[in-house]
């Protein structure tokens, strides 16, 4: 397959482009593990985070990149994200049974795909395309060309056991050779998705452009990692006032459970734990996590 739970960057040397291609199977198969997710969920999802992935390898600062497609079908979100360490994590939330139709129009309804980058320092910038592409690298490549005026050329593959992707774009600040992009453009889309799945990165960029001078830079490893912790919903539990925790501790048998969306971590607090919460400094001890 494309080379295993790797980012790997390329670039042309005599062409104005640059590419990254990413494979996915063991991160991606932890990120299903948390969810009893249907196939074509799966298969989305593995989408989404090699997306995440092609997308992450332009960050040239600490923090995070969020993908998110948002709609008024049977699957209301699909979140994948991915940090500056090369982390991942997904979610998917649907609301009722699945049409026979599984393409992402049918699935997702009408809505949009936001794109939003999220530096440890620094300003969050997000950016938003309607979902009207037919499909997610298709609604990307739209992204790109109206909010960043960026020829891209985007390819996911996705089967529930690996995931994996493909990006070309002109290099930001060159004015489009029209000749060189359609040429190398073309080349790619004859790739199919199962040589997508199956290819390691060299056997893939030979299978396209044997006939470039094509320069492969080191892959990165990527991996899947929850940043969930007891501290961070410790923090979202003071969104509500101390009484109203104390209300659901009556409630809830002396213990407020919360669990983490993306890897189902949870977390419990008792009443010395909410007080604590509340009094000054709002340190908590290191209880255990709950399972």
């Amino acid at each position: 397959m494309s080379t295993a739970d790797t980012i790997q960057r390329f670039l042309f040397d005599d062409l104005d482009v640059r590419g990254v291609v990413a494979g996915l199977e063991q991160s991606y198969q932890e990120v299903l593990s948390r969810n009893a997710y249907p196939a074509a969920v799966q298969n989305l999802l593995g989408e989404m985070l090699a997306a995440v992935s092609l997308l992450s390898s332009t960050l040239k600062f600490e923090g995070r990149l969020l993908l998110q497609a948002q709609g008024d079908g049977s699957v209301r979100l699909l979140m994948a994200e991915c940090n500056h360490q090369n982390e991942l994590r997904a979610i998917a939330r649907l609301n009722d049974e699945l049409p026979e139709d599984t393409s992402l129009a049918s699935l997702l309804g009408k809505g949009h795909l936001a794109l939003t980058i999220e530096p440890a320092n620094g300003q969050r910038y997000q950016g938003m395309v309607p979902l009207e592409g037919g499909s997610l690298a298709s609604c990307l490549q739209d992204y790109f060309m109206q909010s960043e005026q960026l020829s891209t050329h985007i390819q996911l593959a996705a089967d529930g056991q690996h995931a994996a992707g493909l990006m070309l774009q002109i290099l930001p600040g060159v004015e489009e050779v029209k000749e060189d992009w359609h040429r190398v453009e073309m080349l790619a889309q004859t790739l199919t998705p199962e040589e997508l799945l199956s290819l390691n990165n060299e056997e893939l960029l030979y299978r396209l452009y044997h006939q470039e001078t094509c320069r492969l830079f080191e892959a990165k490893a990527i991996r899947f990692h929850c940043d969930c912790s007891r501290e961070r919903c410790a923090q979202a539990l003071k969104f509500m006032t101390e009484q109203e925790l104390n209300e659901m501790l009556l409630e809830q048998g002396g213990l407020i459970e919360v669990d983490c969306q993306f890897c189902n971590e949870r977390y419990g607090f008792d009443t010395t734990d909410i007080t604590a919460l509340y009094a000054e400094g709002g340190h908590l001890g290191n209880q255990e996590q709950l399972h």
